[in-house]
């Protein structure tokens, strides 16, 4: 026998993860995140929450949205992620609540981080990386001023990963109760 459990939230995540699946086609095919399609996700998590908690639910969700975007925002600055990827976390991050934002970053960047680390054992350069990375943080430790990670877009390109992928799997994962 079947059970079949409307738990509150479900249709909001299940459209939060077709809208994150339609992310993931961008990303992985033209590595960025169209802006209408994150905006498409912040007029559906404002109206959501709207709905839910009202006038006080939807300043929440721009609230958190804003919060996140803010908090990576210096990430991007520095070149380690994309615009689009600012955006779709805080986008993501309203969808949650408040208590478990913390959580999905987390989990969204750690598997990220796994998928970076196959990539680098894939590519053998794991050792130049890592390197790389050292000499970075070496300088701006030295210097004491962040400055750009990578400087061109292709060794951006060629280094970085798509974060929406883990930002689905970690909202499949919060979804799934793991979280």
């Amino acid at each position: 026998m079947l059970l079949t459990t409307n738990r509150k939230g479900d249709e909001r995540l299940a459209a939060l993860c077709i809208m994150l699946t339609a992310a993931c086609g961008y990303d992985y095919r033209r590595k960025k995140i169209p802006n209408y399609l994150m905006a498409l996700v912040a007029v559906f998590g404002v109206w959501y929450r709207l709905g839910e908690s009202g006038i006080d639910g939807a300043l929440s969700y721009l609230g958190e949205a804003v919060l996140i975007i803010c908090l990576l925002y210096p990430f991007f600055k520095i070149g380690s992620i994309g615009a689009g990827d600012v955006k779709l976390f805080g986008v993501t991050a309203g969808y949650l609540p408040f208590s478990r934002i913390l959580v999905f970053l987390f989990v969204s960047l750690l598997i990220s981080a796994m998928v970076s680390l196959f990539k680098m054992w894939k590519e053998s350069n794991i050792r130049e990386r890592i390197g790389y990375l050292a000499a970075y943080l070496a300088d701006v430790a030295e210097s004491g001023c962040w400055k750009l990670y990578l400087e061109s877009r292709q060794e951006k390109q060629a280094a970085g990963i798509c974060l929406s992928g883990p930002v689905l799997i970690s909202i499949l994962l919060y979804w799934g109760g793991v979280y």
